[in-house]
């Protein structure tokens, strides 16, 4: 697959798949003739992809831009395509196509550069490189034990907080999460921790427990900041059984393909770019991208050792220089420096201890 070098054509084009393989790149033209405006109206700027992909970052951010989302999820096409492929190769999941793969990468994109600091990093599609491999592989795992455990085992697992998130991704309202956490609370506190922990079929309450779960949300309800109405046990087992397969939809998200675009103007019509692809470049392409990644890992590393170090007071500069890059020893130091061999020795110990924690 070639690699996009073109700037207009890194933050509006797409790729689409043929089954688990690279079949072309789509050309959307709303995306398209933004960037040509942007870059007609910012000629003076920089034409470096980074600078653009903080543009877009901190657009969708600041949520100063609608088209700041696509721009970003059409820039990030090509790590999102070449992770999914060593993902599916490393792993050999039998569930999971490596098409499955690009998918849950392409509905990761907003979550995953939410986290994305341009203070500490100059390079978003670097971070999000690394970063996509280790949410790919936590998807799998938070779904395979869903995929297995009884609705109480999966209950049972959960934090609160990603109940709370599985809550609000299907819409419920501020009282209704309240509603739903609380009775979570309260069969966690009399029902689970008598259930063995190795198990992942737990059996379903009686209804005795039930209603022994009903008499003690009734009874906490009151602690709350905003006190809800009292219920039912079978309301709470309701709530329960929905509560397990709302986090069941949020592990397992329904993927919408990224292969079709809206068609809500004209300008959104796509045409091809030609590109000849073999499965050798591929792989000579993913060899590369891990060795651009690890010099991209040392680059920012050597970035934050010189920031850390221009911090330092002249003294101790000149010491670590001395010592590190001219290889001189303490007794050396203090000759060339006309100072004591303990100031020596302290500098070292409190400018190393500096350089580490950076």
């Amino acid at each position: 697959m070639r690699r996009r070098q073109d700037i207009t054509e890194m933050f509006s084009t797409f790729i689409q798949l043929e089954q688990d393989n690279f079949s072309r790149w789509l050309v959307d033209n709303k995306l398209h003739g933004s960037m040509q405006r942007c870059l007609d109206n910012l000629a003076f700027v920089s034409k470096q992809e980074d600078f653009w992909a903080l543009y877009w970052h901190e657009h969708w951010r600041l949520k100063s831009s609608n088209l700041a989302r696509m721009h970003m999820q059409a820039y990030l096409q090509e790590p999102c395509y070449f992770v999914s492929q060593k993902t599916s190769t490393l792993l050999k999941d039998n569930y999971h196509s490596m098409a499955d793969f690009f998918q849950m990468a392409n509905a990761e994109i907003e979550k995953v550069i939410f986290d994305f600091n341009p203070q500490k990093s100059s390079s978003l599609k670097a971070y999000f490189t690394m970063a996509i491999k280790s949410r790919l592989r936590d998807i799998l795992r938070q779904r395979k034990e869903a995929d297995i455990c009884s609705n109480w085992a999966l209950l049972r697992k959960i934090s609160k907080k990603l109940l709370v998130e599985a809550l609000e991704n299907v819409g419920l309202s501020t009282k209704q999460i309240s509603q739903y956490r609380l009775a979570w609370t309260c069969f966690k506190q009399l029902y689970v921790q008598n259930q063995p922990r190795a198990s992942q079929c737990l059996t379903e309450p009686t209804s005795q427990l039930w209603q022994a779960i009903a008499n003690h949300y009734n009874e906490s309800r009151y602690q709350l900041s905003a006190p809800i109405p009292q219920s039912t046990a079978q309301i709470i087992e309701q709530w329960l059984n929905q509560s397990a397969n709302y986090v069941r939809a949020y592990l397992f998200p329904r993927m919408n393909s990224l292969d079709t675009f809206n068609t809500d103007s004209d300008a959104n019509q796509t045409f091809d770019l030609s590109d000849p692809s073999s499965r050798t470049a591929i792989v000579d392409m993913i060899a590369s991208e891990e060795f651009q990644d690890r010099q991209n890992q040392i680059s920012q590393m050597f970035g934050v050792l010189l920031r850390a170090f221009q911090a330092l007071d002249i003294k101790s500069q000149e010491i670590l220089k001395l010592y590190y890059q001219q290889e001189l020893t303490q007794q050396r130091i203090v000759q060339q420096l006309q100072i004591s061999q303990p100031m020596v020795s302290r500098k070292l110990v409190k400018s190393r201890g500096i350089l580490l924690e950076a």
